[in-house]
């Protein structure tokens, strides 16, 4: 009985973490690892923190266009999973490693189960919602986070094979939320104090590659006073350079953290200002008033109630939301109850078992 977990970015080894604990034993399982996230902060304290397995395949894509980044992921995962012949491939997200073996899943009659199915934004220039479209219309098995998601798939005909399980994520984040208080020490280190900072994340290509919204952010930036912590992407810092744009004194920039430490800096923020989807998602599991630095979200749920608002790169919308964004409400349990993985492994390995009675 094998199973193919592909992954390369950061939700990604999350994710991957919580399924390949779900059904340890019960299964051989080969992780294969684009390398699309190559930086150590990005990729491999992920897999130590998490204690996810060494992948047992690493394509070491590395950065390049679009185009570039998801033909070397064919080439690389049509070798190694026509090697491999597994009963399943997982893949997560909307990235484009998700693309990429989900296109050769399909390529090769392979099953294929898509973890976080049944998300849109409904941007079509967004290079994540074209990953995640095509990936739902190719999987066998859709595994969606939340009921939204599922009615999504439904408009589009995908009533097959269609599992509301919760999100994985929120698994993760239970689960690891009291080792990181434990464990972490960014706030020490940082010398922070709860609720006397915000954090910042920014890295999608909409975004960063675009000088006009970029600047505009940074411009927002330095009409907001607090101290603002910003793990900086590699990504981000590159065009910042490219652009000649600098960041205000009061954003502090430091290097990408782990997974625990990252918890520990949003739980502990007054506002997480944020262009990451994952991110949408744990601030509104942790409590934390959240601005979306993007003009849509396909995590709706986070804006119904009340803990997210989406501003885009407008520097007036975004000190407005800054001052006076403060959400009263109730937090529904609208990701699930922390046991996603264990459901996704269940219907997996049953499938198998009922394909190999065939």
């Amino acid at each position: 009985m094998k199973i193919v977990q592909i992954i390369g970015a950061r939700p990604q080894f999350i994710k991957a973490a919580m399924v390949s604990s779900a059904w340890k034993s019960k299964c051989d399982e080969i992780i294969i690892h684009t390398g699309q996230h190559y930086d150590y902060n990005l990729s491999k304290s992920f897999f130590n923190e998490l204690e996810i397995p060494e992948p047992d395949v690493n394509l070491n894509v590395g950065s390049g266009s679009h185009a570039k980044q998801t033909a070397n992921m064919l080439v690389g995962l049509e070798k190694h999973l026509q090697n491999i012949s597994p009963d399943w491939v997982l893949v997560y997200g909307d990235t484009n490693s998700t693309l990429a073996g989900s296109l050769v899943a399909a390529k090769l009659s392979l099953p294929c189960a898509h973890v976080e199915a049944g998300l849109r934004s409904y941007n079509r220039k967004m290079p994540e919602e074209i990953n995640r479209v095509v990936s739902d219309h190719l999987a066998s098995l859709l595994f969606c986070p939340t009921s939204n998601a599922v009615e999504n798939l439904k408009k589009e005909g995908i009533t097959t094979g269609v599992h509301n399980t919760g999100d994985v994520m929120a698994d993760s984040l239970f689960h690891f939320l009291e080792l990181a208080q434990q464990k972490s020490r960014i706030l020490k280190k940082l010398n922070l104090k709860l609720r006397e900072y915000s954090l910042l994340t920014l890295h999608r290509a909409g975004n960063v590659d675009d000088r006009e919204k970029l600047e505009s952010i940074t411009l927002a930036l330095r009409q907001i006073r607090d101290k603002i912590i910003f793990p900086i992407h590699p990504r981000t810092q590159k065009m910042l350079q490219q652009f000649q744009l600098g960041l205000p004194r009061n954003v502090v920039a430091i290097s990408p953290v782990g997974y625990l430490d990252m918890l520990m800096l949003e739980e502990n923020a007054d506002c997480v200002l944020t262009d990451s989807g994952g991110i949408q998602k744990e601030a509104y599991l942790l409590g934390v008033r959240c601005i979306t630095l993007r003009e849509e979200t396909e995590w709706v749920e986070t804006i119904d109630a009340g803990w997210n608002v989406v501003v885009g790169a407008s520097p007036k919308a975004i000190v407005s939301a800054y001052n006076d964004f403060r959400p009263t409400n109730d937090r529904p349990q609208v990701f699930g109850d922390g046991r996603a993985a264990g459901r996704i492994a269940r219907v997996v390995l049953e499938q198998i078992d009922c394909r190999r009675k065939l």
